[in-house]
C-alpha cells in the first residue's frame, strides 16, 4: 500500500456512487509510509505521513499532567526546598533531609524509620525536580552547595497550561531516555577499572550500541501506538503487547514464521520494562507481562532456542490469557506528547479539524489539496455545530466547478451527504436537475432507499461516470492496482465501441484522462483498445 494518500484511510476509492462499508485498519498501512522508514533510494520521493489525531482539550491534558504522581512529587519537593536546602556537589539531598523528604511526600510514616525504597522514591522525585529545573543550585555566602525553588515553579503551581505541559513533556523526555538505558548482557561492571583500555573502549561501544538499539525500538513502538490510537474506535485503543511486537517484526503482508515468532518474543521482553517506565509518567497505561508466564514454558534443551510463549504458537488465546502477555494503551497525555516529539523531529503531525475552521468551500478544498487527511473525520468535525439542511446546501454549492479539484469536491460532498443522512435529502432533491450535481445526488438518494427519484438523462449518466472516475484518479494518486480494480467496475456494455463512442463526447475536463486510464489498465483487451481510440478522439476534440 506504499504511496497511498492518508486521506484514503477513511474513504478508500470505491465504485461510482458507492461508499466504503468500513475503514481500513492500522495494520493495512506500512510504517514506511507513515514515518519515512524508506530505503535511501526511496526516501527522496516517498511522503512521510503521520496520521491526523484528535487531542483531548487542553484543560484535560493539564489536569492529567499535574495528576502524574512522579510529576506531582517533583513539584511538591521543589516548593519544600524553600528557601534553600543543603545538597552535595551532585545536587542530591544530604542524608538528614532524605527521610524528611520521603515523609513530606507521605511515602513513609510520620515518625520512625523510613524504609530504604521509600527514600529512594523521594530521591527519584528530587532528581526529576533538578532535571526539570524546578530547583536551582547555587553556593551560599559560606560556600555551601544549596538548592531552592526556581522561577519555573510558580507558573506550574498556578496551573499555567503552557508551563504545565512543557514541564510534563520535559519529564517524559527524561523518563524515556532513562527507560532505554539497558545493560548489555555481557557487560562487566568493573571492567573500566580492571580491564585494559582496549577492553574498556569495547564495552563502552557495546553499551552505546545497546542503548541506541533500545531507544530506536522504543521510538518505533511509540510511533506504532500513536498510529493505532489514531485509527482505533473509541474504547478500542488498548493493544496487546504481542500484537505491538508483531507489527514491529513481521513485514507487511507476511505471516510470521518460527524465527519471527522468536523475534516477537524478544521484542516483547525488551519493551516490557521500558513501557512500564513510561506508564509512570502518564504516557501509557500498561499491564506488564506476568512474571510467572515464561516460567510456565518448558526450558529449552541445550542448543535449542528459547521457546516463544504458548499464546504466540497456539492461535488466539482467551482475553484473560492474552492480558498476561501485556496490554498497552496510549493515554491522551501520551498522544499529545508523542505528537510534540514528532513535531520536534520535523514531521508534520496534523490535527483533525484543521480543514474544518472555514466554510464548506474551504473544507472541501482543504481536504482535496491535502495528502495527509482523514476526510470523514474532518467532515464530522465541520458538521458538528451546523444545522444539517443548511450544511447540505452549502456543501453542494461548494462542490460545483470545472477546476482540477472539482471532481474530488463532489465526491467529498456526497460523502458528507451520507454522513448527514435523512436531513440532507431535501437539499439533494433540489439539485437533481443540476448537470454537475444531479448524478451524485441521485446516487445518494437511491442508496438511502428514497422514493420517487427520477431516472437521469443519458447525458447526465455519462458526465457523472467521467466525473466519478476522475475523482478516483485524483484520489488514488497513481495506485495502479487500485485503479485497475475501479476500472474493472466501469459500466461498459457488451459493445465497448458504442459505450466509448458516447463517452469521448462528454464535455468534462477529465474525459481524455479517464479514457486513457481505462485504455492502459483495463484487463479486457477489446475494452482497452476501444478506450484508447476514444481517448485519442477526446484529445483531438479538445
Amino acid at each position: 500500500m506504499a504511496g497511498r494518500r492518508r486521506k484514503t484511510t477513511d474513504h478508500p476509492s470505491a465504485a461510482p456512487g458507492a461508499l466504503p462499508a468500513e475503514s481500513l485498519l492500522p495494520a493495512d498501512f506500512e510504517l514506511a509510509d507513515l514515518y519515512g522508514a524508506q530505503s535511501s533510494e526511496e526516501a527522496d520521493d516517498q511522503p512521510v505521513l503521520v496520521p491526523p489525531v484528535r487531542l483531548a482539550p487542553e484543560a484535560e491534558l493539564v489536569a492529567a499532567a499535574l495528576a502524574v504522581p512522579l510529576v506531582r512529587r517533583a513539584v511538591r519537593l521543589a516548593r519544600w526546598a524553600a528557601p534553600a536546602r543543603a545538597v552535595d556537589e551532585l545536587g542530591d539531598l544530604l542524608e538528614p533531609d532524605r527521610e524528611e523528604a520521603a515523609r513530606f511526600l507521605e511515602l513513609g510514616p510520620a515518625a520512625g524509620e523510613v524504609a530504604e525504597e521509600e527514600v529512594l522514591e523521594a530521591m527519584r522525585a528530587w532528581s526529576l525536580a533538578c532535571d526539570l529545573e524546578l530547583v536551582v543550585l547555587a553556593h551560599d555566602a559560606e560556600g555551601r552547595r544549596m538548592a531552592g525553588p526556581s522561577e519555573e515553579l510558580a507558573p506550574v503551581e498556578a496551573g499555567d497550561p503552557e508551563a504545565v505541559l512543557e514541564l510534563w513533556l520535559s519529564a517524559a523526555d527524561v523518563i524515556a531516555e532513562l527507560a532505554a538505558e539497558i545493560e548489555p548482557l555481557d557487560a562487566e561492571p568493573d571492567a573500566g577499572e580492571e580491564a585494559d583500555e582496549e577492553r574498556a573502549e569495547e564495552l563502552l561501544a557495546q553499551y552505546e550500541e545497546v542503548q541506541a538499539e533500545a531507544a530506536e525500538l522504543l521510538d518505533e513502538a511509540l510511533q506504532v501506538l500513536y498510529e493505532a490510537t489514531a485509527f482505533a474506535e473509541p474504547g478500542q485503543e488498548t493493544v496487546p503487547l504481542g500484537v505491538l511486537a508483531a507489527l514491529l517484526v513481521v513485514p507487511d503482508g507476511e505471516e510470521p514464521d518460527e524465527e519471527m515468532l522468536g523475534d516477537i518474543t524478544d521484542v516483547m521482553v525488551a519493551l516490557d520494562p521500558m513501557l512500564a517506565d513510561l506508564a509512570e509518567i502518564g504516557l501509557l497505561e500498561y499491564q506488564p507481562i506476568d512474571p510467572e508466564l515464561f516460567d510456565e514454558e518448558e526450558a529449552p534443551e541445550a542448543g535449542e532456542a528459547a521457546a516463544e510463549p504458548a499464546a504466540l504458537r497456539e492461535g488466539e488465546p482467551d482475553e484473560a490469557e492474552a492480558a498476561r502477555f501485556g496490554l498497552v494503551k496510549l493515554t491522551p497525555l501520551g498522544q499529545y506528547g508523542i505528537r510534540q516529539w514528532l513535531l520536534d523531529e520535523g514531521y508534520e503531525a496534523p490535527l483533525i479539524g484543521e480543514h474544518a475552521a472555514g466554510d464548506a468551500a474551504a473544507l472541501l478544498t482543504g481536504i482535496s489539496e491535502s495528502v495527509n487527511v482523514r476526510p470523514e473525520e474532518e467532515i464530522r468535525f465541520w458538521l458538528a455545530d451546523r444545522e444539517p439542511a443548511a450544511a447540505a446546501r452549502e456543501l453542494l454549492a461548494a462542490a460545483r466547478g470545472d477546476d482540477r479539484l472539482a471532481p474530488l469536491r463532489r465526491m467529498l460532498a456526497q460523502l458528507a451527504l451520507t454522513e448527514l443522512g435523512a436531513a440532507a435529502e431535501p437539499a439533494a432533491r433540489e439539485v437533481l436537475a443540476d448537470p454537475e450535481l444531479g448524478g451524485g445526488a441521485r446516487a445518494f438518494l437511491v442508496a438511502r432507499g428514497a422514493g420517487e427519484v427520477p431516472a437521469p438523462e443519458r447525458s447526465m449518466v455519462l458526465w457523472t461516470t467521467v466525473d466519478t472516475f476522475a475523482a478516483q484518479l485524483l484520489d488514488s494518486e497513481g495506485d495502479a492496482g487500485l485503479l485497475r480494480e475501479l476500472i474493472a467496475q466501469m459500466p461498459v456494455t457488451e459493445d465497448p465501441a458504442s459505450f466509448f463512442g458516447e463517452l469521448w463526447r462528454v464535455k468534462h475536463p477529465y474525459t481524455a484522462q479517464v479514457l486513457e486510464a481505462v485504455g492502459e489498465l483495463h484487463l479486457d483487451r477489446r475494452v482497452a483498445k476501444e478506450a484508447r481510440k476514444a481517448a485519442f478522439k477526446a484529445r483531438s476534440q479538445g
